[in-house]
């Protein structure tokens, strides 16, 4: 949406060394695009909870699998291929050495075990294993990549002229903005001004919000498959699009620019620490299952307590509670 001509950036904000942030001028310049932001935010989402709470996506289910997850999630990253050019194009020696980092980190070095220190009641203060590349490598490639900017930003090795190549790779050109933001500030909603709506900006959020609800269902049947549970009836997928909706709607009253969904990272995150333990889980899937007995036997709602171990299989002893 804003990158349409309406909404592209006056040519004197383009140089952040001549910017003064806090002058009317550019403070009206991006408050009123969060306005506009914020207004289809708040319109898109209350599609979203029409289609949740309404049941609509339970009735789309027969139509939405891996075959229309993978290509819509594929289309959603496509654009960012834009910004991700312009943005590395700043210094690509650096940009090469952080893509670098986070292959080396992710692929080669996830099975690096590291020692950390770590205090427990029963054995107070002791060392354990921790997979830290395989938690973290995007963290610690971006981590390493601004300390050695930091370190040629001191040395004076990029060059101080804003026009020359390299100097957006220095750490102190925006050291500014930490330096007049306030120590306290407490949002609230409408605090850009009144949000504005139109209806371009309307449809292009839309439709982030269909390719944001397919993705989330893909989400919560990957989330249910890595904790053991059920997959998910239609009733909970149309309460949790719902409820994304909600989320939307608030974060676009208090302006924060984006709406709520499901991670993807997050369900990768829980098929390595399996819910937050590598060796033992006990999760309680809270979607029942329904069972058909013997002859006059009616229906039975099963909830399973169940023990996994870090494969993913299930111990013996499981519990099992029927009602």
């Amino acid at each position: 949406m804003l990158s349409l001509p309406a909404w592209k950036c006056p040519e004197w904000t383009f140089n952040a060394s001549q910017v003064n942030t806090s002058s009317p001028e550019f403070i009206e310049e991006w408050q009123k695009r969060i306005r506009e932001l914020q207004g289809a935010i708040m319109v898109a989402s209350c599609v979203q909870m029409l289609v949740g709470f309404s049941g609509v996506i339970g009735f789309l289910m027969r139509f939405i699998g891996p075959l229309t997850i993978a290509p819509t999630i594929s289309l959603v990253a496509l654009p960012l291929f834009d910004s991700a050019g312009s943005n590395a194009g700043s210094h690509w020696g650096i940009a090469a050495m952080t893509i670098f980092l986070i292959v080396l980190f992710s692929q080669y070095m996830k099975n690096i075990a590291v020692p950390v220190l770590v205090y427990g009641r029963e054995k107070k203060c002791h060392t354990t294993k921790f997979r830290l590349f395989q938690v973290f490598p995007v963290l610690l490639a971006l981590c390493i990549s601004w300390l050695l900017c930091f370190v040629l930003t001191v040395t004076s090795t990029f060059p101080s002229a804003p026009t020359a190549y390299g100097y957006l790779a220095r750490t102190d050109t925006k050291g500014s903005v930490l330096s007049q933001a306030p120590w306290f500030r407490f949002p609230y909603p409408g605090q850009w001004g009144l949000p504005t709506v139109s209806l371009a900006g309307v449809f292009g959020i839309i439709a982030g919000v269909i390719s944001s609800m397919v993705e989330s269902v893909g989400d919560y049947y990957a989330c249910a498959r890595l904790v053991g549970a059920p997959p998910p009836p239609k009733h909970a997928i149309n309460r949790g699009i719902g409820i994304e909706g909600l989320g939307c709607l608030l974060a676009g009253a208090w302006g924060t620019g984006n709406g709520t969904t499901s991670y993807s990272e997050n369900i990768g995150a829980l098929g390595i620490t399996r819910s937050c333990t590598s060796s033992r889980v006990q999760c309680l899937p809270f979607w029942p299952r329904l069972e058909h007995g013997g002859k006059g036997a009616g229906r039975a709602s099963q909830l399973t307590l169940c023990s996994q171990d870090s494969s993913g299989e299930h111990q013996k002893g499981a519990a099992e509670t029927r009602m």
